[in-house]
């Protein structure tokens, strides 16, 4: 009974990972696309309010349906893991928006993907969850990926300025994925909805500051479509799974993200890129392969993991 609990648990958790997947799978194309007329201090913090019109839009549902308090709120001693998951995705999309406007949307969408490597690394050292040989294997194939994609010139191994802010903007979203594990059983609509009017509205202030401005207003409507499908739905339901995987395995179902971002790019901006490009992509998809097909070692579930140690001090 307690091995198809898990089992169970293990699903649920897969399809919430795919699913979050999916819907983040359209920022890279669409937010080049707006970056056009957007700022990209002004973009993040625009996708990030999206976010939190969305999870209104989730709240105004649960009143509907009668689902009010039936998740965890968050506790004071929480509150550091809330800070930090603000301050990064403060500087997540920011990185990633100035990456956009210096490299392909294909080529930023698949960088995207070292948040795996920084996600599981991180989960290993500082929150000892168990990683298995194959999932060591794909973050090595992932990561070397990631060098061969963020090479400007080749002949002499001169990184492109768009795919280091890229990759910074994974490695902060990296560290987020953890912050967001040690809350993940607490209610994702209010961890959603802090970070994105926290950290979009900081966003904002900065930009202003900073002389960007906006000529066709139109365009934020788009921004904040985006924000709320790629950065407020995906992560609201990328915390269930974390619920049930932990951080490193939610982080690799979540790496065919970017080969649907990649698919969407090149019909959306129809150009074929260099040689080096399908390289990585061969090395990415080989690595996304070995991190999605690892089975966990353990059911991550923070639910039972406090249950377990309240009826331990008992």
């Amino acid at each position: 009974m307690r091995k198809m609990t898990m089992i169970t648990s293990i699903r649920k958790g897969i399809f919430f990972a795919v699913l979050a997947a999916v819907l983040y799978a359209i920022n890279a194309p669409f937010s080049k696309i707006v970056l056009e007329q957007i700022p990209p201090i002004l973009m993040a913090g625009f996708l990030y309010i999206g976010s939190a019109l969305a999870m209104l839009m989730v709240g105004g549902a649960r009143l509907l349906h009668g689902r009010i308090g039936l998740e965890k709120k968050l506790e004071e001693k929480e509150w550091p893991y809330v800070l930090g998951m603000i301050v990064l995705d403060m500087a997540a999309p920011i990185c990633l928006m100035i990456g956009l406007k210096s490299t392909t949307a294909e080529n930023a969408s698949l960088l995207c993907n070292f948040e795996v490597v920084v996600t599981a690394l991180i989960a290993l050292l500082f929150f000892k969850e168990k990683i298995s040989r194959r999932l060591w294997v794909g973050i090595l194939f992932v990561t070397v990926s990631c060098c061969v994609l963020s090479f400007e010139d080749t002949d002499s191994f001169v990184f492109s300025k768009g795919s280091i802010f890229v990759i910074l903007s994974a490695i902060c979203w990296g560290l987020d994925n953890n912050c967001t594990k040690m809350i993940s059983d607490k209610d994702p609509l209010q961890i959603v909805l802090l970070k994105g009017l926290v950290s979009g509205s900081c966003s904002l202030v900065v930009g202003f500051m900073m002389g960007e401005w906006i000529e066709n207003w139109w365009f934020v409507v788009a921004a904040l479509v985006i924000g709320a499908v790629s950065y407020g739905f995906s992560v609201y339901v990328d915390i269930y799974a974390q619920r049930y995987l932990g951080a490193a395995r939610t982080s690799a179902y979540y790496a065919i993200s970017p080969f649907i971002a990649t698919g969407l790019s090149l019909l959306i901006f129809q150009q074929i890129p260099p040689k080096v490009y399908w390289i990585g992509l061969v090395l990415m998809a080989i690595g996304a392969w070995l991190c999605s097909r690892d089975t966990p070692l353990i059911n991550i579930n923070p639910n039972r993991s406090m249950e377990k140690k309240e009826k331990r001090e008992k």
